[in-house]
């Protein structure tokens, strides 16, 4: 039995026929029999809330900060009209909204409940349960059942660095040369010879052709294609730290590290695609977590989010070790390797750095960081001595993180260390460069 508050209402109006009753006792035995009798009658005559079929609809994905709508088919089955409550089960993440529906279903009739969702977190947000609350005709009573009802909706990354494709697509089409420029884009594989116009590289003359022919004839190169770029993500417990601010402006703290990787490998994997080139794409911490090798270019970025969704910071050290052994066993020709992780000194020094060469030695590497913004902010600090402390404690941080990446540059590595909102173009402008140089 469920009550409402419209029965202890009534109960409390009763104290004054009992303060003014001669007998009392008689009076209080009177009334609580009578609101007994009327809270049994009422829930009697309310619907049954077992009896209700509830079925799901509505999308089961959307990209984080998108709102969606949980759809409910309510269907009233039994032969008493339905009046109550409804609410869906979805997590706190999921924001929901309403919390609770009113309902009125008439028998032999459904309707449809919509419950809207503003989830604030990645990856698979349940709702296991619907629990329906049925109240009689005087609003005194009712019946409460929980139904399992499952239902899932995947919270997939935002992609927020999207915004950076077209300038970078720009920048490709002249490396590609497909837009007049003033500067010839380089490369590694020969395009076609034409003849030598006021401008061109001496050293591009192709003798042999021009010793063929009347004209000077040059050759043409354009950027190397077909090359693989294996981006992987480090999900080990440095993935774990908050920085920056959320750009769904709902949490202060700033985006996990993982969050913003996922963004800049989002980037590069469309970007390089574009390029024609093969993306494969890892997650690992002390196992692999997800993986996707081979995807069609058209079908990369689907198969790219759908596997980082799930995805969260695992709070245990990284085995680098068998990070490598999981690259080198997947990945045979040379490639590119994108390593997403953070330059932190301890854990690279005991992890990264002396199995780093075993990779570098037949890939080219790049190891990519998101550094924090409230590291600078803090090394700014003079007003007092607590900030001087902290300003001194800041300074070495931004010194040990100098350090490491400088090992890594001297061990053929090559390090992109940015803030992040910046990790994602500066991470596509490397790969641009590379591939601009023939280094791919």
């Amino acid at each position: 039995m469920v009550l409402t508050g419209r029965i202890g209402l009534i109960a409390l109006l009763g104290v004054l026929p009992i303060a003014v009753s001669p007998w009392p006792a008689t009076t209080f035995a009177v009334l609580l029999t009578a609101v007994v009798v009327a809270a049994a009658v009422d829930m009697a005559l309310a619907g049954n809330p077992g009896a209700l079929t509830l079925d799901r609809s509505g999308d089961s994905t959307a990209r984080l900060g998108q709102p969606v709508e949980a759809v409910l088919r309510v269907g009233n089955p039994g032969s008493r009209r339905f009046r109550g409550v409804l609410r869906d089960g979805w997590p706190p993440s999921a924001c929901a909204e309403p919390r609770t529906h009113t309902v009125d279903v008439p028998a032999g009739q459904t309707a449809t409940v919509g419950t809207h969702l503003r989830p604030v977190r990645r990856g698979d947000l349940r709702s296991e349960l619907v629990t329906v609350r049925s109240i009689g005709p005087l609003g005194l009573a009712g019946r409460q059942r929980s139904h399992p009802v499952a239902g899932q909706l995947r919270i997939l990354p935002p992609f927020l660095s999207r915004k950076h494709l077209p300038s970078r697509l720009a920048r490709l089409r002249e490396i590609d040369g497909l837009l007049p420029v003033l500067i010839r884009g380089q490369g590694t594989e020969f395009d076609s010879l034409r003849e030598y116009v006021v401008g061109d590289d001496v050293r591009s003359i192709d003798w042999r052709a021009t010793a063929r022919r009347a004209d000077v004839v040059v050759r043409t190169w354009r950027p190397e294609r077909d090359r693989r770029v294996v981006i992987v993500l480090d999900t080990g417990r440095t993935s774990a730290g908050r920085v920056g601010v959320d750009p769904t402006a709902r949490d202060p703290s700033g985006w996990p590290r993982l969050d913003w990787s996922m963004d800049a490998a989002l980037l590069l994997a469309a970007l390089a695609a574009r390029a024609g080139d093969h993306v494969d794409f890892l997650a690992h911490d002390r196992v692999t977590r997800a993986a996707v090798f081979g995807a069609a270019r058209t079908e990369l970025l689907a198969q790219l989010v759908e596997a980082m969704a799930p995805l969260e910071p695992a709070l245990i050290e990284s085995d680098a070790t068998a990070m490598v052994a999981a690259v080198q066993r997947r990945v045979r020709r040379r490639a590119l390797v994108v390593l997403l992780t953070d330059l932190n000194s301890s854990a690279l020094d005991e992890g990264l750095l002396p199995v780093l060469p075993q990779l570098s030695a037949k890939h080219q590497v790049i190891v990519a960081a998101v550094a924090d913004p409230r590291v600078d902010e803090l090394a700014a600090g003079r007003a007092d001595s607590a900030q001087v402390y902290d300003a001194a404690a800041a300074e070495r941080a931004r010194n040990d993180r100098r350090a490491i990446a400088s090992r890594l540059r001297h061990s053929g590595v090559e390090v992109v260390d940015a803030l992040p909102e910046d990790m994602a173009p500066a991470l596509a402008d490397r790969y641009l460069a590379m591939k601009a140089t023939g280094r791919l």
